[in-house]
């Protein structure tokens, strides 16, 4: 039951099940990092004629010639590239590891393999300078060093975290063995856990995760066989797998750091990313193209890797001897990181020209395509454009790697994806267009949108919405959909790969007045009239300056001195208008403070905002494309958005989120999940939310917490209704239905097809607005739903496809239902009276259990216009204030106003705190002495003691009111 025990099993499982051979100290040159026993062993018995040419052209020193060569070739290049390129040394050439054999490889091939060294030492002394230290296990192949590994034992009171601190405090980088890319990787063990790193640094070193995960966490499961971490030279450590690492997933690549200089990083795959790559691959060689796989990856999963190891791998799979997929095709909905993804993936290359990064139009993608490039990247934004251009494209066999496929899976863009694989657009009939007969048309329209036979879509996402996971999951045997692979959230956060943004959650709930400043008291729309006065409420100035400034005080005091003082905040704002309100509130705050931080914004296009014309680029003093780069300059500590910056956007200085819009659902996550990148020094993150409650994000985020499962299937019976509500309007009739596809199939020209719609409009303008609101409702949902349905079932209906092909071109042409507004006007007869900010909940974790199913996607049908329900200005007023306000009588704010603070202002213990103490100690004596006050008078304040004593958060408002007049006197008024 000790350490050495451990190491008997790892050790004796190499050499009994894996072959491998047992190296010593004597044999390892420490000079150099390398086993030159095996070294030369390999050398002699596969290429001993270029060894001897060798050393007579090294002379009497050939052999320490030799062995320094390498260790530059490896210090320049990385020992990954030394395997896979070989060295040159003078005018000699060594291969120093032949590549695994494929199904078809010759005898020749096989035996070559079979002539690698891999070999295991044993308590190896590594150093020239302290002879007596040595590394518990090294791995070698060749004589090359693959992995270090130190071990420890639980029941010696040792475990994975000491050997950690082993190598961060007593193996020294400067070392041959340990030199950053000389050995490949460096495992720290015990019988529970792995964790690995590339790049050892002193105490600065970082290391990752190398566990299967458990319960959708981390560590790793119970193994009946033996330790936990058996995996690691039962799986990992086998001869083929040590190989398929080095040839296909190691990676030295180069990054640009936020200062500009270019740095090396060694990559050596994650536990969970070799697993979803050889997942997918088993499966692929099973059953060839055709198939679909959702990979539910959280965010910190290192999903850019994974798809280029997963890219590069697709293209070279073969299956009964012949490659599977002819390109592969990499589709991503992510512009601001689509060069990011290309870059990565075009860095994992091996051979030049294999890929295509086609950003520039469609012509790039047709060219790429034609051209037969392995790889092709593209967005989702340019892949519908190719229809128009592409023509046929041969009969060849496709992967499409979908990045986002939330995004990016929609039931149009989705069948146009399919049209163009499948060697035509599904608008046109494909070249025989003009002699096919209707039937053939429209049945190759319907299969055209279809998941292709000839192609395989691997979809990647960390939220898969319903649809998604309907369309590209694995149906399970009781009607449910699960991913085909995951790592979870949980999984990411236990290993720390990324932070918990809900373990630091304030929530804050606004109370206002309104007053009626029209005499008439005029009548309105009571809901839509609600509607309008709390987006009133929530834009005004005022209401925005009062949020900003809790903002701007919670950023300096808790905030700003976090993560060497570089933290950031991201504030989400409801639209466009708000957010450049929260700009010029910023701005006016942080002057009038002398505050040294800044402020940028955030949105699309031009807006309007009292009289004045806005845009990103004239607030922030240089161009839109700039800000991610603008936002890291260290003045720059806030970043107002609308929409924009709420999903894609990767900045791990992002500290602190102020959420200022209703979110739910994905929405949420996404948004939210912008915090989670982990950085030196980041090890929370606060998120002060005054638009939700903390609920409603606990539900959002339930789903996606551990791996997402969808309940069941579509109902595909609701097209058959709404296709009858449809069709009982009488708008147009089938036969006229009918005939409008065949013209348009057979290619008739615009000045035939559009009067033909016209009319349809013209029957349209004729029914009632609720007849209006209802038609175009269900004609939306129909063609929405069945361009998604019609993807993944395998049905054919002429009458669905005839009327979802009329809906395209009719649905647009439609005008608005004529709606009267009952509630315009009532914003020019409304005031707002008083405004406050109350926090709702102290700082809390929300408890997640990931314990949830989604629902299927709706079909909704248009649905009727609800009757408005009417009522005076005075009435409606009456009840948004007894909603969103509190009223106190004249009695009880006399004595919150005025008795409440000249009582405490004369109070010793409080002028004591006040003087020597912190403001946090002050408010908390103040607070003391208002339960007090309020104790001596709850039965004269009997109403206003039940009130505060229910009401926390109105409690909480007056005594921070109350608290900021006295401790802040020269304070602002509040507005009344």
């Amino acid at each position: 039951m000790n350490e050495a025990s451990l190491e008997d099993l790892l050790v004796e499982h190499l050499l009994e099940v894996h072959d491998f051979a047992v190296g010593h100290s004597a044999g390892f040159a420490r000079e150099y990092g390398i086993d030159r026993a095996f070294l030369l062993a390999f050398l002699e018995s596969t290429q001993n004629a270029e060894l001897i040419k060798w050393k007579t052209e090294g002379g009497v020193k050939w052999h320490d010639k030799l062995l320094q060569q390498l260790h530059d070739t490896i210090h320049k290049r990385g020992v990954v590239a030394v395997w896979r390129d070989g060295l040159k040394c003078g005018t000699c050439r060594f291969v120093l590891y032949y590549a695994r054999p494929s199904s078809v490889s010759t005898e020749e091939r096989v035996a070559r393999w079979k002539s690698n060294r891999f070999s295991v030492s044993r308590q190896l002394h590594f150093s020239s300078i302290a002879a007596s230290d040595s590394i518990d296990v090294a791995l070698f192949l060749n004589g090359l060093p693959f992995a270090t590994i130190e071990l420890k034992n639980a029941w010696t009171h040792q475990t994975v975290a000491n050997a950690m601190r082993q190598y961060k405090d007593d193996r020294d980088p400067k070392e041959p063995l340990f030199k950053f890319a000389h050995c490949l990787v460096h495992f720290a063990v015990d019988a529970d856990e792995v964790w690995m790193t590339t790049h050892l640094r002193g105490q600065n070193t970082g290391f990752l995760p190398f566990n299967k995960g458990t319960k959708n966490g981390g560590g790793n499961p119970i193994n009946p066989h033996g330790p936990k971490t058996a995996y690691l030279w039962e799986d990992v450590f086998a001869p083929h797998s040590i190989g398929e690492i080095v040839e296909r997933f190691a990676q030295l690549v180069e990054e640009t750091g936020d200062d500009g200089a270019k740095r090396h990083k060694l990559i050596f795959p994650r536990f969970h990313q070799r697993d979803c790559v050889h997942r997918a691959l088993d499966d692929v060689r099973k059953h060839g193209a055709g198939q679909k796989y959702l990979i539910q990856h959280s965010a910190g999963s290192g999903k850019s890797n994974t798809i280029a190891w997963l890219c590069h791998q697709l293209v070279t799979e073969q299956r009964e001897d012949e490659a599977v997929f002819d390109s592969v095709v990499l589709v991503t909905d992510r512009r601001v990181l689509d060069r990011q993804i290309a870059q990565t993936v075009k860095q994992f290359a091996h051979a030049p020209g294999l890929i295509e990064h086609a950003g520039k139009g469609s012509w790039q993608l047709r060219a790429a395509l034609q051209s037969g490039k392995k790889i092709i990247i593209t967005t989702i934004q340019k892949f519908p454009f190719v229809l128009d251009e592409i023509g046929e494209l041969p009969q060849s066999r496709f992967a499409v790697v979908i990045d986002e496929a939330h995004s990016s899976q929609g039931g149009r863009v989705a069948g146009e994806m399919n049209a163009a694989l499948s060697g035509g657009s599904a608008l046109s009939g494909g070249k025989d267009g003009d002699d096919a007969e209707y039937e053939d048309q429209l049945n190759a329209l319907i299969a055209s949108r279809k998941m292709l036979t000839n192609a395989s879509y691997f979809a990647f996402t960390a939220t898969p919405k319903n649809r998604t996971l309907e369309n590209f999951g694995v149906p399970q045997g009781d009607g449910t959909f699960k991913p085909f692979h995951e790592y979870s959230m949980k999984q990411a956060i236990a290993e720390g790969f990324i932070l918990d943004v809900l373990r630091n959650y304030t929530t804050y709930q606004t109370f206002y007045t309104l007053l009626k400043t029209d005499d008439s008291d005029p009548e309105f729309d009571v809901s839509r009239a609600q509607k309008k006065l709390r987006a009133m409420v929530e834009r005004n100035p005022d209401a925005i300056e009062k949020k900003a400034a809790i903002m701007i005080e919670h950023f300096r005091s808790e905030v700003a001195n976090r993560m060497k003082k570089s933290a950031k905040a991201m504030i989400v704002t409801s639209g466009i208008e708000n957010a450049i309100r929260y700009r010029q509130a910023f701005d006016r705050i942080l002057q009038k403070e002398n505050l040294p931080f800044q402020a940028l914004v955030a949105f699309s296009g031009e807006k309007m905002v009292d009289g004045l014309p806005f845009t990103e680029d004239g607030m922030n003093g240089f161009e839109s494309g700039k800000i991610p780069e603008k936002f890291k300059a260290t003045e720059n500590k806030f970043l107002i958005v609308a929409d924009k910056f709420q999903t894609g956007f990767d900045e791990p200085l992002l500290h602190t989120m102020y959420v200022d819009k209703p979110l739910a659902g994905v929405q949420a996550v996404q948004t939210l999940s912008r915090l989670n990148r982990a950085y030196p020094l980041k090890n929370e993150t606060f998120v002060l939310d005054f638009a939700n409650k903390a609920q409603t994000i606990k539900d959002a985020f339930e789903p996606f917490y551990e791996g997402t499962i969808l309940s069941e299937e579509t109902d595909i019976n609701r097209l058959n209704l709404l296709q009858d509500d449809i069709e009982s309007v009488q708008v147009f009739s089938p036969d006229e239905r009918t005939q409008w596809v065949q013209l348009f199939l057979g290619e008739a020209e615009r000045a035939v097809l559009e009067p033909l719609i016209d009319g349809w409009v013209e029957r349209f303008r004729e029914l009632s607005p609720d007849e209006q609101i209802k038609f175009k409702g269900d004609y939306k949902s129909f063609t929405r739903a069945y361009e998604f349905l019609s993807a993944i079932r395998p049905f054919v209906r002429r009458d669905w496809e005839e009327l979802a092909v009329v809906g395209r071109y009719l649905v647009p042409k439609l005008p608005a239902p004529q709606d009267d507004d009952g509630s315009k006007g009532v914003l020019e007869a409304t005031a707002l009276h008083s405004y406050r900010v109350v926090r709702r909940d102290v700082q809390l974790r929300i408890e997640l259990e990931g314990a949830s199913e989604i629902e299927p996607a709706s079909i909704p049908s248009g649905g009727l216009r609800p009757e408005p329900q009417l009522d005076r200005l005075s009435a409606i007023i009456k009840a948004f204030n007894e909603r969103y306000g509190q009223n106190l009588s004249e009695s009880q704010e006399d004595f919150l106003a005025a008795h409440i603070p000249q009582t405490i202002a004369g109070d010793e213990e409080y002028q004591a705190a006040k003087e020597h103490s912190d403001l946090q100690n002050a408010q908390q004596v103040f607070e003391k002495k208002f339960d007090g006050e309020l104790q001596k008078r709850m039965f004269e304040e009997t109403e206003l003691f039940k009130k505060l004593s229910q009401d926390k958060d109105l409690k909480s408002f007056l005594v921070g009111l109350l608290f900021d007049n006295d401790y802040n006197p020269s304070a602002p008024e509040p507005q009344a």
